[in-house]
């Protein structure tokens, strides 16, 4: 036979401490730390910094979409990080220029690796166009929906340096950041 040690028992102050201590203690900030989220956006501070800010400063355990979706809430608009370093005079004052889509690119300034934007991109790229390494090899190149990069033509056994890569890379990420991607 079955016994039932069920007992009606008074909470004590041990047992509610215990309830209490078992709800997540402070998860939303409060209206002071959101002013302080503010002047974190207004500083410049990307999401991740302002996350692990809150995770630090005040102990809220949040994740990168709640931070974003606070930030949206709290009609707060995020610096791009794209204004902060455009400065033209920081640039001609370091010697460099950045290449924007409209300019052609010179073989000379940026180290003999010329990319090429098509102005028509093939079914199921993104975006498309040739390049030419330092060595004067050609390749084109296709970026598909998922953002594989794909080189086709020239010669088939052709492998580029390690710092025309890099260059290629660069170049690459600054013309489709003109174009809006």
């Amino acid at each position: 036979m079955i016994q039932d040690n069920f007992q009606e028992q008074e909470p004590n102050d041990s047992t509610s401490s215990e309830v209490t201590s078992s709800e997540p203690v402070g998860s939303k900030p409060s209206a002071e730390q959101k002013r302080q989220i503010g002047i974190w956006v207004n500083e410049g501070m990307g999401l991740s910094d302002i996350q692990k800010k809150i995770n630090d400063d005040f102990g809220i355990v949040m994740t990168y979409m709640d931070v974003r979706f606070l930030v949206d809430d709290l009609d707060l608009d995020l610096i791009d990080e794209e204004e902060e370093t455009e400065p033209d005079a920081d640039d001609k004052a370091d010697g460099g220029e950045q290449p924007s889509a409209e300019d052609p690119l010179e073989e000379s300034a940026l180290g003999g690796v010329q990319v090429e934007l098509d102005t028509v991109t093939p079914p199921g790229a993104m975006a498309s166009g040739s390049v030419t390494f330092s060595d004067g090899q050609q390749k084109k190149w296709t970026l598909d929906q998922f953002g594989r990069l794909g080189l086709s033509g020239g010669d088939e056994g052709y492998k580029p340096s390690d710092e025309d890569v890099m260059e290629f890379q660069k170049q690459l990420d600054s013309a489709l950041r003109g174009k809006g991607f």
